[in-house]
């Protein structure tokens, strides 16, 4: 792409990082004391916000199906003890993230149901395409029925110092999507540093905005691909929601949330989430403006659910893997 069709989009100031004040803020947040009351909100609250994935090469349409079911009605079995015990179903997750040669085959398995289909185009996870091949990916996955795009940046354009070309392509791509939403993917295991995240962030968000109007939920920015470690760190984590924290404050919009890579457990999943309260306020706290990016998760909340429910731990296979 030559430097004269790039779009002329103002970049961001820098903003410096205190790393070791944004190491200790975002410790003390996994050191909350909850109770049981609230953690089950909690855990009910992180099962609507995930975005249960499949991104490996072995992926099949059977393999969506079943990820489709599992999306809509995450534990048949735990949903019909809790109502028998005049308790709420366990909800349906909020989206399903698929390569794009399986959105045709989500949108079939999710027809009726409230699960949203993400896709990971632009070259996902390298980012390495050309720019008009990515663009053309994006527009083919809405076409087949993706309502949100998860973009990945060129980390090698970024870390190169070429903010405007990768400026350039978050915007297009953003205006490639049309109706649907863009998760812009930065990548921060490469990244090397909490001042590049939040530029990163920064230029994210910017960007994004310069492709035209946003609502709330338009754009989200997100940590990583979940292929490169480490990926959605506390520190991190906190520096992009106060990125979008003060995007808010600039123009009255809220940016969503997205971390992914190596969110595990019940427990780190909870810490995020009262990071997002602290950070931004209850107003993200709901699938619109914050989501986990997560395959092995969903599980470990279930679990949580029937120990705070039926009073001890449910074994590891009483729930599906897809």
């Amino acid at each position: 792409m030559s430097t004269a069709s790039l779009l002329d989009i103002p970049l961001p100031p820098r903003r410096p990082v205190d790393s070791v004040m944004a190491s200790r803020r975002a410790d003390s947040f996994g050191k909350r004391s909850i109770k049981a009351s609230s953690k089950d909100f909690a855990l009910r609250l992180a099962v609507t916000m995930t975005d249960l994935t499949t991104l490996e090469g072995k992926d099949s349409p059977e393999k969506v199906r079943s990820l489709c079911r599992k999306a809509i009605d995450p534990a048949p079995a735990l949903s019909r003890a809790l109502e028998a015990a005049g308790r709420a179903p366990i909800p349906s997750v909020a989206a399903i993230c698929v390569y794009p040669n399986l959105v045709a085959t989500a949108r079939e398995a999710l027809a009726g149901s409230r699960v949203k289909i993400a896709s990971v185009a632009t070259g996902f996870p390298s980012g390495q395409f050309p720019l008009d091949l990515r663009l053309d990916d994006v527009r083919r996955a809405v076409g087949e029925g993706a309502h949100e795009i998860d973009m990945v940046i060129s980390r090698g354009a970024f870390l190169a110092g070429r903010y405007a070309e990768v400026a350039d392509e978050i915007a297009r791509v953003k205006e490639a999507c049309g109706h649907a939403h863009l998760k812009v993917i930065l990548e921060t295991g490469e990244l090397e540093t909490l001042d590049a995240v939040r530029f990163a962030s920064d230029l994210a968000i910017c960007a994004a905005f310069a492709a035209g109007p946003a609502a709330d939920g338009d754009v989200f920015i997100k940590t990583s691909t979940g292929k490169v470690t480490p990926a959605a760190t506390m520190p991190v984590v906190l520096v992009m929601l106060e990125s979008i924290r003060d995007a808010f404050e600039a123009t009255g919009v809220r940016v969503g949330m997205k971390p992914a890579g190596g969110i595990r457990s019940a427990k780190a999943a909870i810490a995020q989430l009262v990071m997002v309260h602290e950070t931004l306020g209850a107003d993200w706290l709901q699938p619109h403006l914050f989501r986990f990016g997560a395959s092995t998760l969903l599980n470990d909340l279930l679990r949580q659910v029937a120990r705070l429910n039926r009073g001890g731990y449910a074994a590891r296979d009483d729930f599906s893997e897809a």
